[in-house]
């Protein structure tokens, strides 16, 4: 029985991570969709969905093989702990938090799903000069680069312009969809 990996992607300020939790609260109770938490190179910060680790640690990590998936994104280095690939093996669906220049650069196969979610131009721009991390200028190249991702594959985009509960429920709903479509096929006899 093998599951599937689910890189949830986006723009930032799209809401990601706010979508990821709704999701994550809503199937909790489901053992078969698992979250996972990133390595990143960066401090944690209030609300932080990552485990921080220095830039040796991670090279360290990634040296030893203790890393499933590893990418550069925005400065820092992001990584997935190799243990997650057991859930897959096992049947499991394993959503990842991931970039859109990680999942761009990954081959199409049966155990990779990628979700997109978006917002319009005008909801990134305040959400970014909102969260306060990132100055004007900041703000207008991270806005740039998004037209570089204007075809990025994805099973499912999720556009998240109201309120976080529709889009949270939409991936809760295709987690939840994708989930039973792999188990229903995994226990099929061949």
């Amino acid at each position: 029985m093998t599951g599937a990996w689910v890189f949830v992607c986006g723009p930032s300020g799209s809401g990601k991570d706010s979508v990821i939790a709704y999701a994550q609260h809503a199937l909790a109770d489901r053992a078969d969709i698992v979250f996972t938490r990133r390595f990143v190179t960066r401090p944690a910060h209030a609300g932080s969905d990552h485990d921080p680790v220095t830039p040796a640690a991670f090279a360290a990590l990634v040296q030893a093989g203790g890393l499933s998936w590893h990418w550069q994104a925005h400065g820092f280095f992001y990584g997935i702990a190799q243990h997650y690939e057991e859930a897959v093996q096992s049947g499991c669906l394993v959503v990842v938090n991931g970039s859109r220049e990680h999942v761009h650069g990954l081959r199409s196969a049966p155990s990779l799903r990628v979700l997109h979610i978006h917002a319009d131009h005008d909801a990134l721009a305040q959400r970014l000069m909102r969260r306060g991390r990132d100055s004007a200028e900041a703000v207008a190249r991270r806005l740039a680069r998004n037209s570089h991702f204007d075809n990025l594959r994805a099973d499912c985009v999720i556009v998240n312009g109201g309120e976080l509960a529709q889009a949270g429920q939409q991936l809760a709903d295709y987690l939840a969809g994708a989930g039973e479509t792999q188990l229903t096929r995994s226990r099929t006899p061949a």
